[in-house]
């Protein structure tokens, strides 16, 4: 009988302490309620296709991550990877080679007017890497806070800089890595997210939107007049006019994206490229209203949390938000799918994990 009593009481002191753990342990954390929109899934116009099943995928060797792609003035095809680097390769998938060494997690990538490449990178700030493969970081705080996770950038024609900086509290060194703090920002969903025009003759860093769920991609409209912005912890695309009477304004363009909005690129004739990383996650949108059980679900294992599911999907918007192409590969090959780059004869596929790459010529995207 004295033993049975033991026994009991120790469940009872387990099981005490698992409450105490799940309720009441320290988690990073400190979720805010919000209203998720309820996920349509793949309904027009995203109803499941399977185009990009057609991609050629161009190995990277052993490098991985090739979250963002651009062109150089010298034809070659630029991307950065999770160990620092930056490569390219030709515009057939040959001649890789390094062409520069960050120190950090090079994510966004664009070239400006004067041939010099600029990275978000999420470990260090804004960095411009000159053509002979010289780094230098041109912003990397503002004010006394640091920028703890620069993620996308964009070129005006004038030389200001566009970046954003996804988490000012989730920062990607801190936490562990990029993905690993966007998981921390969207459970959180605090408003953590900047964008930041930084101008090369005063060298001044100025935050022109704030208060963003998870500031992922921008880009700069044909006209200069305004900048496209996805909100990642919101499923939407916003419009922030940066000329004209409209300037300073913020207005959605399209919203309940069936997926998790990454990069936005610009493609010809006036098009937004956007890669949908992952799909909605229906637990974490059902948790949305109910920050305690976020808080909660933070201190399970990281195996049973709300996690990126493998998805390739990307389309194409117009300024006024009109879907005007919608891509999938059911097969997921490359399995976190952030965004286009699109030349004249075919777009080109990145990806947050795996070491590839993939190409789709426009002849095969245009044949049924």
């Amino acid at each position: 009988m004295n033993a049975l009593r033991r026994t009991t009481g120790v469940i009872a002191i387990v099981f005490a302490t698992a409450l105490l753990y799940l309720f009441f342990w320290p988690v990073p954390i400190n979720p805010v309620s919000w209203d998720a929109p309820v996920d349509a899934g793949l309904v027009d116009p995203f109803e499941p296709d399977n185009r990009l099943r057609r991609a050629r995928l161009v190995k990277l060797g052993p490098h991985e991550g090739p979250e963002d792609i651009a062109a150089g003035p010298d034809g070659l095809i630029y991307t950065g990877t999770n160990d620092g680097l930056i490569i390219r390769f030709d515009a057939a998938g040959n001649g890789l080679d390094v062409f520069a060494e960050t120190g950090g997690r090079p994510l966004g990538l664009e070239f400006d007017s004067e041939g010099r490449l600029l990275v978000a990178n999420a470990y260090l700030g804004l960095q411009r890497v000159s053509p002979d493969g010289t780094v230098e970081i041109l912003a990397n705080k503002h004010n006394n806070d640091p920028i703890l996770y620069a993620d996308d950038v964009a070129v005006a024609n004038d030389g200001s800089i566009y970046f954003s900086d996804a988490s000012s509290k989730f920062g990607a060194m801190k936490t562990g890595g990029s993905y690993e703090a966007s998981l921390m920002d969207l459970m959180e969903h605090g408003g953590h997210g900047r964008i930041y025009r930084y101008d090369p003759v005063t060298r001044d860093t100025n935050v022109i939107v704030d208060g963003l769920n998870f500031a992922n991609g921008v880009a700069i409209s044909d006209d200069q007049q305004f900048l496209m912005i996805n909100e990642t912890g919101t499923y939407r695309v916003l419009r922030h006019w940066i000329a004209g009477e409209s300037a300073g304004q913020t207005e959605i363009v399209i919203d309940n994206l069936p997926g998790f909005p990454d990069n936005i690129n610009n493609g010809l004739n006036g098009r937004f490229w956007i890669g949908l990383v992952a799909p909605r996650n229906q637990l974490l949108d059902e948790m949305s209203g109910k920050p305690w059980l976020r808080k909660l679900v933070q201190r399970l294992p990281a195996s049973v949390r709300p996690k990126a599911e493998p998805s390739s999907h990307v389309i194409a918007i117009n300024a006024d938000g009109e879907v005007l192409m919608n891509l999938q590969d059911p097969g997921a090959r490359l399995p976190a799918l952030t965004g286009v780059y699109e030349s004249g004869e075919a777009i080109w596929l990145s990806s947050l994990f795996g070491n590839h790459v993939g190409k789709l010529d426009k002849d095969d995207l245009s044949n049924p």
